[in-house]
């Protein structure tokens, strides 16, 4: 079975919020074996809406349409359903006891005329319930073709997926198994990583497919295949992943959800050791990297976001004469950085990164934009090293934080052949 997914509001379309529904909607149609062949944002017009129906019924059997639900007159979903299905609104009792009952409970004011009309629905429709919200989802069916609407509101959007639409199309349709597994590596460049592993690729089998995912530090490989055996499918991708993963044993970082992060909590917590952070130009971003994660007090001590020059001194210890002499994005104020929160904290291991993150050189004038030093502290002794990721801010804070924490991983393992 094929999908696809139209997503209805100007809002989308002049970048006022994110369209987070079609990846939600996708994430869940592939889990049951519904392959999504096109996402497409639109207008709220109903010529393009109409428009968006006859393409999508050319080529999908199943269309999910979200937005345009709501109360007002811009929200024109429902009419234009009505005309495309040659259809007229009637009002759905049971619509209007549940908004009515939300008004009681929430909002504590009487119906609006507009509210009463959110409980006008196509005839044909069979009426999704929306528990959470007053605009129901619809579920209709015209020339062996689905049409459901659903609403705008992510959270309301999401439990009607969950509680009604995922349901009525597994019972109604005998799907295929599609399996998707991840392997994530770190460290190696996705041209890097596709010259190891082009032997592999080369002799896949032809049901199982390879995509590479890359991002900043990080690349991650995800296989898939499609059948009507589950077994059969996930013994195609697993016997693939068994053949490919002793290539990749110094860059393997686990499979789908593994990140740095986690594995540093897993090491350090299995050693009974501690971490501290001094940030200079990733003002906190590893700290925040690190804290997103439950229950990293067990080792995280702590960090400091020593910004300007002068806090290096002061929070630090990192000599004014080392500065002057090296500039602040140097090698030596990055030991002296690691080296001063790993005693301040009193911490096994020690991270500090200062750099130029651009787009202005700052106190860093000697250094170009994109040069950072990062320096690692263990039991045993300090490394530093210098990088230049580039000149996008965003693209040099975000690599500098990966390239720490993989420095990390690796002084933790290093560390342990030392003692």
């Amino acid at each position: 079975m094929n999908a696809e997914i139209i997503t209805i509001g100007d809002e989308i379309l002049i970048g006022q919020i994110v369209d987070t529904n079609s990846a939600f909607i996708a994430t869940e149609l592939n889990k049951i074996g519904v392959s999504v062949v096109q996402i497409s944002s639109i207008q709220d017009d109903k010529q393009h809406i109409i428009n968006a129906f006859q393409e999508a019924e050319s080529r999908a059997d199943l269309i999910i349409v979200t937005g345009g639900l709501g109360p007002t007159k811009d929200d024109i979903t429902k009419h234009t359903f009505c005309e495309y299905f040659k259809d007229t609104l009637i009002e759905n009792k049971a619509v209007l006891r549940h908004i009515e009952q939300l008004f009681q409970k929430i909002v504590n004011k009487p119906l609006n005329d507009l509210n009463k009309k959110q409980a006008l629905v196509p005839s044909k429709a069979v009426v999704l319930h929306n528990e959470n919200g007053t605009a129901p989802g619809m579920w209709m069916e015209q020339n062996n073709k689905i049409f459901i609407a659903l609403p705008g509101v992510p959270y309301e959007m999401k439990a009607i997926m969950n509680a009604v639409v995922i349901p009525k199309i597994t019972t109604k349709f005998k799907l295929p198994y599609i399996v998707h597994k991840t392997i994530v590596t770190q460290g190696e460049p996705e041209s890097e990583l596709a010259a190891r592993i082009a032997f592999w690729e080369e002799a896949l089998p032809e049901q199982v497919r390879l995509a590479y995912l890359p991002n900043l530090g990080m690349v991650k490989l995800r296989l898939s295949a499609v059948g009507v055996n589950k077994i059969e499918v996930e013994k195609q991708v697993d016997d693939q992943i068994e053949k490919i993963l002793p290539h990749l044993s110094e860059i393997f970082l686990g499979f789908e959800g593994a990140s740095l992060e986690t594995e540093i909590a897993g090491l350090l917590n299995s050693r009974n050791q501690t971490l501290a952070l001094a940030e200079s130009c990733t003002g906190g971003l590893i700290a925040s990297s690190i804290t997103k994660n439950a229950g990293v007090s067990s080792f995280f001590k702590g960090g400091v976001v020593t910004y300007q020059t002068q806090t290096k001194v002061m929070l630090l210890g990192v000599l004014e004469e080392t500065i002057r002499k090296y500039s602040v994005v140097s090698s030596e104020v990055a030991r002296e950085m690691v080296l001063g929160v790993q005693k301040v904290l009193q911490t096994d291991y020690a991270i500090a990164v200062t750099g130029n993150a651009g787009p202005s050189k700052g106190d860093a004038a000697a250094a170009e934009v994109g040069t950072v030093y990062i320096a690692i502290a263990t039991p045993q002794e300090t490394v530093v090293e210098m990088f230049n990721f580039g000149k996008n801010r965003y693209k040099v804070q975000n690599k500098a934080k990966n390239k720490a924490l993989e420095m990390l991983k690796k002084a933790i393992f290093a560390a342990d052949n030392k003692y």
